[in-house]
């Protein structure tokens, strides 16, 4: 049976999508109707049926069919083997990569938020037609799609067929005016559309594009699409994005894209330029390669693994380090790149609390719904999870004598499960680890996987020719940079041990540290700070106005909770050593074995 969704842009301005889906109904005379609760790669249950405002059914002379709303996110239609049709309003109203949107600027969706799934059929094959619609916003629309194309008009308005429901929730639809390049690997042509980025330079981006995602294939060996499309919406402050089969979909800041006539790659399009490189890896470490209860289990309800770091974390490892293999930037850039996330992961008390492994299992309750609290309570999977992917790279370089390296062990992974279909076990990728080394990594995931002991940083970057240096913050944009030559001390500072942001014209306490001293002066997350030692603090002079005195020496803090005035006395801490720099050690001083550890982890898989 072959199942029809007509999507019509019909109402911009309330921003829904108005979906016909027609079908036959099953001789047993009903058939369930359902959106999946979540989307796969985000972790969080989102309930995309809420968003169906309108619904109802009819069989082919127009009668009404029995429809009957069974739970949240299903409905029961009933007929005698008629062939049935339903129309469905979708409000589409999230600008972000995980739902729908739709207004007069463009429109966008996921199969998840649009497509109704009739029980019993995931292997039936799914039409989607593609309408432009009557309005006037429309008419230098063009549509941008993953999904194979069967009679479409020069815009990519009309037919589009898959096969199985998986992959039809899987090839989001970018509908909008567009700026396009392309660029081909390994015989694959790859596309990139941009919406609401006139003026960048898009051939430039192709130009940079084309080395990192050959990298990508080189590690693996293969590259498992006929094509590939990157759709990125640009916007005044937006980051993300989500991958699918042959897709990504990405939002970016307008200004960290190129514009012609731009210089050196830098730090904002570098990390677009990762976070690309990030989407691209997972075609093969999440899409194909993933843990065995996701090949096994719906979307219907959360389903829980501890493997969340192996594969969020492994892919945040190699999304910056393809780009200098590839070439696009220096080895300096690059430790400039990883600075900030090694300050992210020490600003983190959470990692004295929950193991890594803890953090991807309660993704669902913990990560994605994050409060006042979590710095102090959890701890990033992909954070954390990247910096031990590169404890395990170094863990297989020692342990075979460099001539194998976590490299090694992804494209095994890729040979024996997701080249297989095969889903990878909870324990797999230590048992892989083990099967390619032969030796054990039960320690290292005993102390850093499924325990909280500190990650030996400055030893495992040094065993790379790397230095790491720990110094206070000199402002709160400061998160970390490469250095030329080792760092000097710092002289540490008074600061308030808290995230503060301006709301209302004061300074707004965001979340406090734990055990820092201005949590036990009693302040706690929403208190609006307004003066120390009677002086109005402000964002300028706070810093100046903690430092008058010296460490251990207390001020009054005057601040306002639920409007009431109140005092208290914080006793002055200087800053912890939680921002990090990066520089290269002396080679002079390095081992040749060190040196060649070096040449082998920044070269490109190209080299064989």
């Amino acid at each position: 049976m072959t199942i029809r969704y007509q999507v019509g842009l019909v109402d911009p301005d309330r921003h829904e999508f108005e979906v016909k889906m027609r079908l036959t109904i099953p001789k047993e005379g009903s058939v369930e109707l359902s959106l999946p609760a979540w989307i796969p790669g985000s972790y969080m249950i989102r309930d995309f049926a809420r968003n169906i405002v309108e619904i109802s059914a009819s069989d082919a002379l127009g009668a009404q069919l029995p429809l009957h709303k069974k739970d949240k996110q299903t409905w029961v239609l009933r007929g005698d083997a008629a062939k049935a049709t339903l129309v469905y309003r979708v409000y589409a109203y999230d600008l972000s990569v995980r739902s729908a949107y739709f207004d007069n600027t463009r429109a966008y969706f996921n199969g998840t938020s649009l497509f109704l799934r009739p029980a019993g059929e995931d292997e039936a094959m799914y039409d989607v037609v593609i309408q432009r619609g009557e309005h006037e916003c429309t008419g230098k629309w063009r549509v941008a799609t993953g999904m194979p194309a069967v009679d479409v008009d020069a815009d990519g308005f009309g037919l589009y067929r898959c096969e199985g429901y998986e992959a039809l929730i899987d090839y989001p639809f970018e509908i909008a005016q567009m700026t396009c390049a392309g660029f081909w690997v390994a015989d694959v042509r790859h596309e990139m559309a941009f919406v609401d980025a006139a003026g960048i330079d898009a051939e430039r981006i192709a130009r940079d594009m084309e080395p990192i995602c050959a990298e990508h294939v080189a590690m693996f060996g293969e590259l498992p699409v006929e094509s590939y499309l990157f759709m990125t919406l640009a916007t005044s402050g937006g980051y993300g994005g989500l991958e699918h089969r042959n897709s990504t979909s990405l939002v970016c800041k307008r200004s960290d894209l190129p514009y012609p006539n731009s210089g050196d790659v830098e730090k904002g399009y570098r990390t677009f330029l990762a976070l690309c490189s990030h989407e691209y890896f997972h075609l093969w470490n999440v899409k194909r390669i993933r843990p065995k209860v996701f090949a096994e289990t719906g979307l219907q309800s959360e389903v829980h693994t501890e493997l969340l770091w192996a594969f969020e974390g492994v892919t945040s490892y190699y999304d910056e380090l393809a780009l200098p293999r590839a070439g696009v930037v220096d080895a300096d850039a690059y430790l400039d790149m990883l600075a900030p996330s090694l300050t992210r992961y020490y600003r983190t008390q959470g990692r004295r609390r929950q193991t890594v492994a803890e953090s991807s299992f309660d993704a669902w309750t913990k990560f994605y719904k994050q409060d006042e609290n979590a710095a102090n309570a959890i701890v990033s999977y992909y954070t954390k999870g990247a910096l031990v992917a590169f404890g395990l790279d170094l863990l297989i370089r020692t342990q075979t004598d460099d001539s194998l390296s976590l490299d090694d062990l992804m494209r095994r992974l890729w040979q024996r499960y997701g080249k297989r279909n095969i889903g990878v076990p909870e324990r797999g990728i230590e048992k892989e680890i083990e099967g390619l080394t032969g030796v054990s990594a039960e320690q290292f995931f005993r102390s850093y996987v499924y325990g909280k002991d500190e990650l030996p940083l400055a030893e495992w970057f040094a065993a790379f020719g790397v230095g790491l240096a720990r110094r206070p913050a000199k402002n709160s944009e400061d998160v970390g940079t490469f250095v030329c030559g080792d760092t000097q001390p710092q002289t540490l500072v008074n600061a308030l041990q808290a995230v503060v942001t301006v709301k209302e014209g004061l300074l707004s306490v965001v979340s406090v540290t734990n055990g820092g001293s201005t949590q036990m002066a009693g302040l706690a997350a929403g208190d609006l700070l307004l003066a120390v030692d009677g002086e109005r603090c402000t964002q300028a002079n706070l810093s100046q106005l903690l430092n008058r005195k010296a460490a251990g020496d207390t001020v009054e803090l005057s601040y306002f909770r639920r409007d009431l005035l109140k005092q208290t006395q914080l006793t002055l801490q200087p800053d912890e050593s939680n921002t990090c720099d990066m520089y290269w050690l002396d080679e002079a001083t390095l081992s040749a074995k060190v040196l060649a550890r070096k040449a082998a982890w920044l070269s490109s898989s190209h080299k064989g």
